[in-house]
């Protein structure tokens, strides 16, 4: 007898099927609305470079007498420091006007593509920072923007139609 094998995933390269949307107001972050996610904005066009965005445990160690074995059990978790840098417009139009320092939202991950019965994250954020990065290298100009995680993310949130 061999153990049943997981179905394979069908593996994806992100970049022109992941969706990032800015969502300024969302009633339950486990199901939000189609009407919610089209009031936001797409920001995927701009985006240069995605940094954190990962939720993590921690764990609590649970020795006891009887065992040299060290056990443990589930502790806290947390959301990664996490930020998204984008390209950044010559007059100002780009994404400081959408997301300047403290404005607070929502950060939607449609990692599959927005499509619906798929599944997305919704990260309630504040913005921490938004930062010019200045280079004199052979690339576009950039800004970093910093977010603060403000409570726990819903993930694996089925999309709506």
């Amino acid at each position: 007898m061999v153990a049943t094998p997981i179905t394979p995933a069908n593996r994806f390269f992100r970049p022109g099927i992941t969706r990032c949307y800015w969502v300024v107001s969302i009633a339950n972050l486990n199901a939000p609305t189609r009407s919610e996610l089209n009031a936001g904005s797409d920001l995927s066009k701009d985006i240069a470079d995605i940094s954190g965005w990962m939720v993590s445990g921690q764990k609590i160690d649970t020795p006891d007498l009887d065992s040299r074995f060290v056990s443990n059990i589930p502790g806290l978790t947390s959301a990664q420091e996490s930020g998204i840098t984008f390209y950044q417009d010559q007059p100002g139009v780009d994404v400081r006007g959408l997301m300047p320092r403290d404005a607070e939202g929502h950060i939607v991950w449609l990692d599959g593509g927005d499509v619906a019965g798929r599944l997305m994250d919704v990260f309630p954020v504040r913005v921490l920072s938004v930062g010019k990065q200045r280079t004199m290298g052979a690339e576009a100009a950039r800004l970093v923007v910093q977010f603060s995680i403000s409570a726990e993310p819903a993930e694996d949130v089925v999309i709506p139609a």
